[in-house]
């Protein structure tokens, strides 16, 4: 098989992915935002295996890139010493961007501890010993999981930790930043279940111009008020999903993206009320920090 038809096979089965993301949950696709991060250390494999037992249908995370070139689980390119504990267990009062993730390898990374500090934003939150793992460990943990279990296949929505200011200072630049992301995710054969997803439009951009076999999802920030065609004309093209906070959301914005066939997956949904208001809007997806709650749906 050559490789033209083996690209468009992988592009119609994401296709079909894309189609069919709201149909998996039966109602909405409900995401486990950085995992559990409400229940358990964020970004953790341990907080990923929680979400998939509460029942999501897609599991959220961020990604950074070391300067050994791995790309790992991590919302913020350096250690937020808010989580975070250093090597050597002491408590330091440096900045936490002192500890850039982009000038340590992986090797240096895996020795923080990011599970056991009291996190007062989530009191919820289990408190273990675990480190930021590599993203391909993590997709082997959970299609290992799922298989042992039994259970559905699941979609991976994955966002590029990046920004023009920080280019080669936190990360690398957008070519080679997509070039590590992509590498991982056909490596593990997941291309057809993930969503690419990010606030900046160039990784976005460099992906659609490859024509990579993944859902791509704009974010939005609550400020930016922002149409569909806006949208559209900003990146150049059509995303397959925007992803906006919850809060800039009502009617008349479902109505604007829909009518543009865009999906709407919305960020981060915690009050049982608004997951109940963002479902009767018609969003195509909700984000929350505490996938336990979506429970509300089914009431």
């Amino acid at each position: 098989m050559s490789k033209a038809i083996k690209l468009l096979i992988t592009s119609l089965i994401s296709m079909i992915f894309i189609q069919n993301l709201t149909a998996q949950s039966g109602i909405i696709d409900l995401q486990g935002h950085r995992g559990s991060r409400g229940l358990m250390p964020e970004n953790t494999i341990e907080a990923m295996l929680e979400a998939i037992k509460l029942g999501v249908t897609t599991l959220e995370m961020d990604v950074v890139i070391t300067k050994d070139k791995q790309v790992v689980l991590s919302h913020e390119p350096f250690m937020n010493l808010e989580i975070a504990t250093p090597p050597d267990g002491m408590s330091i009062s440096n900045h936490s961007k002192d500890f850039n993730i982009y000038q340590m390898s992986y090797d240096e990374v895996s020795k923080w501890d990011v599970g056991t500090k009291f996190n007062a934003k989530f009191p919820e939150q289990q408190k273990i010993k675990v480190h930021k793992p590599l993203l391909k460990d993590m997709i082997d943990a959970v299609e290992a999981y799922i298989k042992a279990n039994n259970l559905p296949q699941i979609a991976y929505n994955i966002e590029t930790k990046i920004s023009p200011d920080t280019d080669e200072l936190f990360h690398p630049g957008p070519v080679e930043f997509v070039d590590l992301l992509t590498k991982v995710i056909i490596d593990a054969e997941i291309e057809n279940r993930t969503i690419i997803q990010s606030f900046d439009s160039r990784s976005l951009v460099e992906l659609h111009k490859r024509k990579a076999p993944f859902a791509l999802s704009f974010l939005i920030e609550a400020s930016q008020k922002i149409t569909a065609s806006e949208v559209i004309a900003l990146l150049g093209f059509k995303p397959d999903i925007i992803s906006p906070a919850f809060s800039m959301v009502d009617a008349l914005f479902v109505q604007d993206f829909h009518q543009h066939q865009m999906k709407i997956i919305v960020w981060t949904v915690n009050q049982e009320a608004d997951i109940k208001k963002m479902a009767a809007l018609g969003v195509d997806g909700i984000i929350s920090d505490y996938p336990n709650r979506f429970a509300v749906l089914k009431q």
